[in-house]
């Protein structure tokens, strides 16, 4: 469905101002209060709407869009200090608001009063929009089941409030089991100077080196000690084991039950319904076709990376994660002339973030104005107020280091979602990026993550809050993401900040080299990608007694490496709970970014009249038209394998 209303991204809307964060309030207090206002006022709205029934649709749907604001204003407050807050009670205060909002929600869908309200409206005299709106609002009653039976209707609540329960279980038990190993100094043998310095011999004689990101990455990528490096992936894939074991048993079958009841054979054709991809068989498919694709690749890279190990152990017969990171930096170096700890040398982090606000400021007319004053939840979060044609538009928090107790992934949280002439967007990044040289693939990671909150605050712009951010079906949202990193591997771009320490920039050459390096081992990672997606799609299609022993099943078709025996990757696998059987669509979107990505020009992409095509047909819209429309519209043509599959080949 297209719009009929202009996408004008510089449109004159009334003032409105970011989201007062507490400077004297405590904490605790703040996320309480904004959690029960937006929650109360939600509830009056509703009964507003219930009691007084107006005939006018537009009229309607404007107070449901007020509701559905002010409920998702309480549900990004909930969701994003959960996992940020350095305070242990505000997390826990937070994580009590996700569930009393999900409460709310599901109780909002499973309303046969309210759903009287939507169903007798006619769409009559809507614009494209409004009609989206109501079409969209009907379909998400059904899915939830308020036109079942009431004992359904309840079963379904139940099970609504069991299943964010589990969720939230889920992630604290990621967040909290932080694990370790402990090396004698000789066993830093091979990794960077900055990170020994940053790891000092405690007064036993030992080093400890844990499982966050800004450990467990240069250990296992330049650490020569294999041992080592076995006991800390080992450590790694382990986390939140056996615990998350019992809980994910428990989402599965709460998931399993509410697709049931509400006729879907299985949580994975639920799931499907509302995304690009339509099926849960089609996600079957999808896996097969990737992995008939990357198989010649794969193979051929792997095996480069078993003869170099056999320069080490010549009996060696196979090779499997906690080898394969390390080996493959080996074949980079010695193979392809890429030493990463030189790259990582023109990557200081302060030069990164500002390099990166630059490429994008002015690949999308974007002026990224520091707020030194602005009130955050810690010190280590740096707050932008984001200008469009001089008007301020949103506003940005980078939370990029880790902490205890915080989200130990990479991603964009919503703290507010924008509305025309109501809130202004704001969007949060949450890294766990090290503070002095990053690793080149941590680059990468920031410019994707901040694809997210690109999206997220030019589409924050519309009248309906459902349509506003990254609200795309949930299988095209890291597209925009992951053409983003193109970005990152353009000699070009880097140029512009990638300088060591002596101020000379990253050669062109070193760039070039680089990205061959970067595609040695494509294939073998699409079909690791296909084996997280096999596992999700699997757990949530077949009751599987031992979580483990269909892992290392769906690891041996899939997967081009062996099982590390002793590990359960799925039980800190956050995918499992937030993409549920989805994690397909990362390998979706990429095949979808790489045919946009094609109308770049590889030799100017900076090219701000491609860039801005993009920005207002793409990114701009939100989700007020389907993502194959978005995508048909900025190409031309819909889109096809035929870029990705080129790719591949290389």
């Amino acid at each position: 469905m297209t719009s009929d209303a202009p996408l004008d991204p510089i449109a004159a809307l009334p003032l409105v101002h970011p989201l007062d964060l507490p400077v004297d309030t405590p904490w605790l207090d703040w996320v309480a209060a904004r959690g029960d206002q937006q929650l109360t006022a939600t509830r009056a709205l509703v009964d507003q709407l219930k009691a007084e029934a107006p005939r006018d649709a537009l009229t309607v749907l404007h107070r449901w869009n007020e509701a559905q604001t002010a409920l998702s204003n309480a549900g990004s407050v909930g969701a994003l200090f959960s996992e940020v807050h350095p305070d242990q009670a505000v997390r826990e205060r937070a994580e009590a608001l996700v569930q009393d909002v999900q409460k709310l929600d599901t109780d909002l869908g499973l309303d046969p009063d309210l759903y009287a309200v939507f169903e007798r409206l006619s769409g009559d005299g809507l614009d494209l929009d409004a009609q989206r709106v109501l079409e969209r609002t009907l379909r998400d009653f059904r899915r939830s089941g308020v036109d079942r039976d009431e004992a359904t209707r309840n079963r379904l609540r139940e099970l609504n409030e069991r299943a964010v329960q589990l969720s939230q279980e889920f992630s604290k038990n990621v967040r909290q089991d932080v694990r370790s190993i402990r090396v004698r100094p000789e066993q830093l043998a091979g990794l960077p100077r900055d990170w020994v310095q940053a790891h000092p011999v405690e007064p036993d004689g030992l080093v400890t080196v844990t499982t966050d990101y800004p450990d467990v990455v240069p250990f296992r990528t330049f650490a020569h000690d294999a041992q080592a490096r076995r006991d800390l992936v080992t450590q790694a894939q382990t986390v939140a084991w056996p615990a998350n074991d019992a809980v994910l048993q428990g989402l599965f079958a709460v998931r399993r039950e509410i697709a049931g009841l509400l006729g879907f054979d299985t949580w994975a054709d639920y799931d499907a319904e509302v995304k690009m991809i339509g099926t849960g068989a089609a996600i079957g498919d999808f896996v097969e076709r990737i992995a008939e694709l990357s198989a010649t690749s794969a193979e051929r890279d792997k095996q480069l990376l078993v003869e170099r190990l056999r320069r080490d152990r010549p009996d060696a017969t196979d090779i499997d994660s906690p080898d394969v990171t390390y080996y493959a930096e080996l074949v980079r170096k010695e193979d392809l002339a890429v030493d990463a700890q030189l790259v990582r040398t023109f990557f200081p982090f302060e030069q990164v973030r500002q390099g990166l606000l630059d490429v994008t400021g002015a690949l999308f007319g974007l002026d990224w104005q520091r707020v030194d004053d602005a009130a955050t939840w810690h010190d280590d979060v740096a707050t932008y107020d984001v200008a469009f044609g001089g008007e301020c538009i949103g506003r940005i928090h980078l939370d990029l280091h880790p902490r205890d107790g915080k989200f130990k992934h990479a991603a964009q949280f919503d703290l507010v979602r924008g509305v025309a002439g109501s809130q202004l967007a704001e969007g949060v990044l949450v890294c766990n990026l090290s503070r002095g040289l990053l690793e080149h693939d941590e680059v990468v990671t920031l410019f994707h993550e901040f694809g997210h909150l690109v999206h997220h605050v030019l589409a924050g712009r519309g009248d309906w809050v459902r349509f506003s951010g990254v609200a795309t079906e949930w299988d095209f949202v890291e597209a925009p993401s992951q053409m983003l990193e193109e970005w990152a591997w353009d000699p070009d771009v880097l140029a512009t900040f990638a300088r060591n320490a002596e101020g000379e920039t990253i050669p062109a050459d070193l760039v070039q080299a680089m990205r061959r390096a970067n595609d040695f081992g494509k294939g073998y990672d699409a079909r690791t990608q296909m084996f997280y997606a096999a596992l999700s799609y699997d757990f949530h299609v077949h009751q599987t007694d031992d979580l483990t022993v269909r892992l290392r099943e769906l690891m041996g078709r899939y997967s081009a490496f062996p099982y590390v025996a002793g590990t359960h990757m799925h039980c800190s696998f956050g995918h499992l709970d937030g993409y549920s059987s989805g994690y397909y669509t990362y390998m979706w979107s990429l095949v979808i970014a790489k045919d946009m990505f094609s109308a770049f020009d590889p030799a100017n992409l900076l090219d701000l009249e491609v860039a801005g095509a993009y920005r207002d047909k793409v990114l701009v819209p939100g989700g007020r038209q389907d993502a194959a429309d978005l995508v048909e519209d900025f190409l031309g043509r819909e889109y096809t394998f035929d870029a990705y599959a080129a790719w591949l080949a290389q």
